[in-house]
């Protein structure tokens, strides 16, 4: 019944360092879109998927049960090598919580950094060995 992902909701309590984590950190484009009820919103967009974005307090329905910064484990894998996103995230600055470990993805095995983003999310980065 189901054949993929097409977008994943994260709630942030910081929508500029949130915004910055994923432009520039990680390389996503930044997507702002009209929602159907006319307000503006916005989404991070990698391959064929993308990251739509609720900031705490302004959630747009439906939503949710409990939407709250900090409560999301994402596992994203790179485009190239997973050497080259260290490269990246050390020229950012960004700190690495573990890794390279050796983990199970969805189709195999797969070798991964993780970190943490503005809101606390933990982030892993992947690639298919």
């Amino acid at each position: 019944m189901i054949a993929s992902i097409d977008h994943v909701v994260l709630t942030t309590a910081n929508e500029a360092a949130c915004v910055d984590f994923y432009t520039r950190v990680l390389g996503m484009r930044l997507e702002v879109f009209e929602g159907n009820d006319g307000r503006l919103r916005q989404a991070f967009v990698f391959g064929r998927q993308k990251i739509n974005l609720h900031v705490k307090g302004g959630e747009f329905e439906p939503r949710a049960h409990l939407p709250v910064p900090g409560a999301v484990d994402l596992c994203l894998i790179v485009e190239g090598t997973l050497d080259q996103a260290i490269a990246q995230l050390e020229r950012q600055a960004w700190p690495l919580l573990e890794g390279p470990v050796a983990r199970t993805g969805a189709v195999g095995p797969i070798r991964s950094v993780y970190l943490r983003d503005p809101d606390l999310n933990l982030i892993e980065i992947s690639q298919y060995c």
